[in-house]
């Protein structure tokens, strides 16, 4: 399943040329990856004040190949490409139109609060489609 959120580009968004700072699309991609998840039923608040579990990015392979600029309207676009017992892997791709401006691959890790590796809790894991 592929998850869809759109994006408006401010003002604060962006530098002194107009463009939408660099860093800013790893927050746009953070906000999305919290939709997704809580698209497919999952409180975050909830599983770590239950279960004590979180997640952290692990890793982040990104490609930024065109500007967005203030005022864009983007869509980001999640999808799962690999699941184990501790690990997500998504693809993230934010797109103005059907034009692709920024790719990334994101690799997640359950937590316990202490820092430990987790598993992922089972119906999460059966909730997530891949491919």
């Amino acid at each position: 399943m592929t998850h869809r959120m759109d994006i408006r580009v401010y003002y604060e968004d962006t530098d002194l040329a107009g463009i939408v700072y660099y860093a800013n699309y790893l927050k746009y991609i953070e906000r999305a990856r919290t939709e997704y998840v809580r698209e497919l039923g999952v409180d975050q608040g909830q599983l770590k004040a239950e279960q004590g579990i979180v997640f952290a990015v692990r890793r982040v392979e990104a490609d930024y190949l065109l500007p967005a600029r203030f005022d864009d309207l983007l869509c980001v676009e999640t999808r799962p490409l690999k699941l184990t017992g501790a690990r997500i892997l998504l693809e993230q791709v934010v797109k103005r139109g059907g034009t692709v401006l920024f790719q990334a691959e994101v690799t997640l890790v359950a937590l316990t609060d202490t820092g430990a590796p987790a598993r992922i809790p089972a119906e999460l894991r059966q909730s997530m489609t891949i491919g």
